[in-house]
């Protein structure tokens, strides 16, 4: 297991902010077996070792008895070096089952915005980084439209466009997963992009594709989520942001909102009301991912915000 040098913190949060202001910082993201002492013990592995913690939250499923961890502490006066951390922390893992990963704040994570024809989502992920909310690069866009284009030209940012069709599916992924991986890209952001991924594609990046739906899962998952939710007389709904899987609408969820509608609203009201929910719950989603505060656990999430 190697270290990703990846952002584990930003502006927005006072926990991130703490992180962020002291250089150098270490964040694990722990599970296993729940039994007495957990924190305890880990907490005196990074004391006996001089790490300032900065920052710890833990939780226990009591349905299935697993205890989850996140630690941030400060690596100035940490003993072990960086590239030593996985070998430090391994043993400890061992002994109490643990699934766990390390991140280092030292380089920025490298997104990848995958978008369609509506850009609101798009605006949102770049007005947040552009303000300094995200600790992160985007250094390209892809699309399977041209629509977008003068949004990532306003910020300076690549724009490509890979036309998709069933016919051609495979040999299109394969191009854009070689834009990929010759952009160093570590998560992949799905900023309504129209299309589904599939599962060879996703299986390259395991919970490091972000998706918006713009329903509140599980109810009204696939396509036209408004109507269905229109059609039914719903009186509330909602956006998700969760990891992508192989199963369409079904990977774990990082966040979620709703709004009350009415009688009164029309279908297009509801595609409105909608749009600044989603906008809201992807960049809420995007930044717990950035700051590792998601702990995924079969289908569901720990999430520490």
């Amino acid at each position: 297991m190697n270290i990703p040098r990846e952002a584990s913190g930003t502006n927005d949060g006072e926990a991130g902010k703490r992180e962020q202001d002291r250089g150098l910082s270490a964040v694990l993201l722990w599970s296993c077996p729940d039994r007495k002492g957990l924190v305890a013990k880990i907490s005196q592995f990074l004391f006996e070792r001089g790490g300032n913690v900065i920052d710890l939250d833990e939780h226990v499923d009591r349905s299935d008895n697993t205890f989850f961890l996140r630690v941030a502490w400060d690596m100035r006066g940490f003993s072990v070096p960086p590239d030593k951390l996985n070998d430090a922390v391994a043993p400890l893992a061992k002994e109490y089952g643990a699934r766990w990963t390390i991140r280092l704040n030292d380089r920025k994570r490298r997104l990848a915005i995958f978008v369609s024809r509506l850009g609101h989502c798009l605006q949102e992920i770049l007005w947040r980084l552009e303000l300094g909310e995200f600790e992160a690069e985007i250094p390209v866009i892809v699309s399977n439209h041209e629509d977008l284009r003068p949004i990532a030209e306003r910020y300076r940012i690549p724009f490509h466009v890979f036309p998709m069709t069933k016919e051609i599916k495979e040999g299109v992924e394969a191009d854009e997963l070689k834009l990929l991986q010759r952009e160093n890209i570590d998560t992949i952001v799905l900023a309504r992009y129209m299309q589904i991924l599939s599962p060879a594609f996703v299986k390259k990046y395991p919970e490091r594709i972000v998706n918006i739906h713009h329903s509140f899962l599980p109810a009204f998952a696939g396509a036209n989520p408004y109507r269905k939710a229109f059609e039914r007389g719903v009186k509330i709904i909602g956006a998700t942001s969760h990891y992508v899987t192989d199963v369409l609408d079904e990977g774990p969820i990082i966040e979620q909102d709703i709004v009350r509608i009415s009688h009164r609203d029309s279908l297009d009201d509801l595609i409105r009301k909608g749009r600044d929910l989603e906008r809201l719950v992807l960049a809420r989603g995007v930044r717990l991912h950035l700051e590792d505060r998601v702990l995924v656990h079969g289908r569901k999430t720990v999430v520490f915000g």
